[in-house]
């Protein structure tokens, strides 16, 4: 395999010298036991991560069995520690939550995937954590509203202006037909980037304010808000609502109002049980929870007449579903 140049870093299938390195394949993958950097995501589009997500659970992966994340607290914030293994593959993402950083001018999220042949648990590549991060939550929630959200859905409202802002709009226009984009955020000049890249690709894009969510067919929270960001009664019932922002259990975007309207999504039970603070502080109880693997193999109720409420916290899964498909498709691309 040849050093095919990613953009922004090291080659692709190269090592730290750049020169291909050498390897015996391995079995179930016909992969070359290769370390390497992958600093992005390879050229992976919205798209094409939304499919992965759904292969897995469509080959019959159960997010309720899944590793838990485990958190550790450190000076500078919290390091996550997410395994997964599913199909060839096995990885790990170690992701560093650092409140302080944005004012430092730097990422909130960082870290690295270290992506594993599952058979033999031999490194084949390390992914920058933040990019990948960027790219799979947009595309679960893509996954989630893609059987939530009207087919006719034309009206986005975001709350928040970061970079899951702008990946939730480049995967929810790649499974609805999206005309009209609402920016809900604190910040006027990062609001006013997101509607000027939103009426880029074509949208009619503007500011707004949390009472947009009354004209809403799609609403997505994805901030570091800890209290509700709208008023729960104005969302209307053809509405979907997805939150991606926190996986503490006391924190939420959406109220209680929401959630008792709503048919309620997660990605897993287990960890909702244990993460989901729009949901906990909510008190759901004996609510029915649909996960994401019953959705999107078709096992879910998907009401009319009720909004539909997706709340996600982020899976380790998730990130090794996206890291092999990024890796599959980096090899595919090598001469």
């Amino acid at each position: 395999m040849s050093g095919a140049a990613l953009p922004g870093g090291e080659p692709f299938g190269a090592g730290p010298s750049g020169a291909a390195s050498p390897g015996d394949g391995l079995p179930g993958t016909g992969a070359e036991p290769l370390q390497y950097t992958v600093p992005g995501t390879g050229g992976l589009g919205p798209a094409g991560a939304v499919r992965a997500i759904e292969r897995v659970l469509l080959d019959g992966l159960d997010p309720e069995a899944a590793p838990a994340r485990s958190a550790v607290p450190v000076p500078a914030g919290e390091l996550l520690l997410m395994p997964a293994a599913a199909g060839p593959y096995a990885g790990v993402k170690i992701a560093g939550v650092a409140p302080d950083n944005p004012a430092r001018g730097l990422p909130r999220i960082t870290g690295s995937h270290l992506l594993l042949d599952g058979a033999t648990l031999q490194p084949l590549a390390v992914l920058d954590g933040a990019a990948l991060t960027a790219l799979r939550t947009p595309a679960v929630t893509a996954a989630a509203l893609a059987r939530l959200a009207a087919p006719e859905a034309e009206h986005l409202v975001v709350f928040g202006s970061g970079p899951q802002a702008y990946g939730h709009l480049d995967a929810l226009l790649a499974v609805r037909p999206l005309r009209r984009l609402t920016v809900v955020a604190r910040d006027p000049g990062r609001v006013a980037a997101l509607v000027a890249y939103g009426r880029g690709l074509g949208l009619m894009a503007s500011a707004g304010g949390p009472e947009a969510v009354g004209r809403a067919d799609v609403v997505v929270c994805c901030t570091t808000a800890r209290t509700p960001l709208f008023d729960g009664a104005l969302v209307p019932a053809h509405a979907a609502v997805a939150a991606v922002g926190s996986h503490e259990p006391e924190a939420r975007e959406v109220d209680e109002v929401l959630v008792g309207r709503a048919e309620l999504y997660v990605e897993a039970r287990t960890v909702a049980a244990r993460e989901a603070g729009d949901l906990l502080v909510a008190g759901v109880g004996g609510r029915q929870l649909w996960n994401l693997a019953e959705l999107v193999r078709g096992d879910a109720l998907v009401p009319d007449g009720r909004p539909r409420f997706f709340k996600s916290v982020g899976m380790a899964w998730e990130d090794l579903a996206v890291a092999a498909e990024v890796y599959r498709a980096g090899r595919h691309r090598s001469p």
